[in-house]
């Protein structure tokens, strides 16, 4: 237990421990910072090596459309379950013990995922996600008590410096975890990830006195019937889902209907969420407002993160089956394609930033829903370049230069830029003052619900396969007339946002 020195100097974001600070900012930011990385290397290095796994001949050897379909379910269970992640440290555990058992399960899954039977690979992909649920709706939260509040001026440059741990963890992983999953084996792969972990968790713990006291604290406490209630449903819900389960795969159904319950959940629940919100009495005529343009874009954001998030299953077996990998004479694995965007990431996010500003003082910056439109031109136009690829391949058959991939990744990263930090940025200004906690976890949503529409249509009842040039040539169609969509109704949309810009 902290001293009550400790703890008010903590909540300050006052260095302690003899003063010591990382780059100017509280110590506690070096863990979170190495407790983020390690996570986000774990998670991106199993990214990078699902869809390769699932449609390998040493791995699952699957369609391409199934290994989409699983590929986009998982994506989408992660960011659905930061939602209850954050709600179980409000209401039972406080953000640092629900940091440490998300760590532990994701720890759980990975090892589960390096046994070579299939039962225990699905296993695995359903642990991981839990644990990233729990771990990734909390720690954010946790660089935020660092500080003396949303007035601290070194706050922006925490979270600055926590997201260049993000994506140097997510730049890290394919050059190493893939590297061992494609050419040693994929279950060393796996393996490694679990090593990643395990450190992120073991100096989280060493570290763990260097944060806030704050990060303990269950903000709303459940009641002992609430306990008892969440565990009876939490019970009944496991019940229906393994007779549910059980009578798939005694019927011989289970590869066909496996993911449809789940990938319905994807999109009725974020659906669900914002009605919700929408039909709250208690909200005020300007809070509605805000809520109503806040869902043009939520749509945006979904429609953008569908499109987006197949670089890691479409564009990944297209660099697989497709490109030589073979640059200036040095062959490389197609996970490495994933480090592409974490790199263009820390080396273009200072630019935009800059560019915003520069317009800023000139009165010229767009508004968030230009920036939006911007985003889906961006990931339609990266579509449209990947038309030129697959055609060619398609018609002469053969394999084509990686310059291809590098070009998408990079018009894609500009797109996520537009839109990604933006998103956040109007969420937080958005949020009805009764949902200002839970707001950021329906941020997440929009994911959720991107992903869960293309896990629906390469299931085995649409069996849509995205890996096509007239499935890409859809997608840069949508994104595009999209993004001229929300630029013509951008008036209406900044009316109704209540004068946030």
């Amino acid at each position: 237990m902290a001293s009550s020195l400790t703890k008010g100097a903590a909540q300050q974001g006052t260095p302690v421990n003899g003063g010591k600070t990382f780059f100017g900012h509280p110590r506690g930011l070096a863990t979170l910072f190495m407790t983020e990385m390690w996570e986000r290397f774990s998670f991106y290095g199993m990214k990078a090596l699902l869809p390769l796994y699932l449609i390998a001949p040493g791995g699952m050897h699957m369609q391409a459309t199934t290994a989409t379909a699983i590929y986009s379910v998982y994506m989408a269970m992660v960011y659905l379950l930061a939602m209850p992640g954050g709600w179980m440290a409000d209401r039972f555990w406080g953000p640092r013990k629900t940091v440490a058992i998300g760590a532990i399960v994701v720890i759980a899954g990975h090892i589960t995922l390096a046994l070579p039977t299939a039962a225990t690979f699905f296993a695995g992909l359903i642990l991981v996600a839990l644990g990233s649920g729990l771990l990734k709706a909390n720690i954010s939260t946790m660089v935020g008590h660092l500080y003396d509040g949303p007035q601290d001026p070194r706050r922006d440059g925490g979270f600055t410096l926590f997201y260049i741990g993000i994506n140097l963890g997510a730049f890290l992983a394919p050059l190493s975890i893939g590297t061992v999953g494609e050419s040693v084996n994929w279950h060393f792969g796996f393996t490694l990830a679990a090593v990643g972990m395990a450190l992120g968790l073991a100096q989280f713990l060493l570290g763990t006195r260097h944060l806030s006291a704050e990060s303990d604290v269950v903000s709303q406490p459940a009641s002992a019937q609430e306990k008892s209630s969440v565990l009876r449903k939490g019970l009944v819900w496991l019940i229906v889902a393994a007779v549910f389960y059980t009578l798939l795969g005694v019927t011989g159904n289970f590869a066909d209907w496996a993911l449809m319950p789940i990938t319905i959940a994807g999109l009725v629940i974020p659906v669900a969420v914002l009605f919700r919100m929408k039909r709250d009495k208690e909200l005020s005529e300007l809070e509605q407002s805000k809520l109503s343009g806040y869902i043009w874009f939520f749509v945006v954001a979904a429609v953008f993160w569908m499109i987006y998030d197949q670089n890691g299953s479409t564009l990944s077996i297209f660099g697989e089956h497709s490109t030589t990998n073979d640059l200036l004479g040095f062959h490389f694995p197609t996970s490495w394609y994933q480090s592409l965007n974490p790199i263009f990431i820390m080396a273009l996010a200072p630019v935009v930033a800059s560019g915003w500003l520069w317009l800023n003082k000139r009165g010229k910056e767009p508004s968030t829903a230009v920036k939006f439109a911007s985003s889906l031109a961006l990931i339609g136009i990266s579509f449209a370049v990947f038309l030129f690829p697959l055609l060619d391949t398609a018609a002469n058959g053969g394999r084509v230069s990686p310059m291809w991939l590098v070009a998408i990744y990079f018009i894609q990263t500009i797109g996520e830029l537009c839109l990604s930090p933006v998103g956040l940025s109007v969420t937080t200004k958005m949020a009805p003052a009764k949902y200002s906690s839970q707001m950021m976890g329906v941020w997440f949503l929009a994911v959720t619900a991107g992903d869960s529409v293309a896990g629906l249509l390469t299931s085995p009842q649409l069996n849509v396969d995205l890996n096509t040039s007239s499935s890409v040539a859809v997608e840069a169609a949508l994104a595009v007339v999209a993004g001229i969509g929300i630029w013509t109704s951008r008036k209406r949309v900044k009316e109704l946002m209540g004068g946030v810009n």
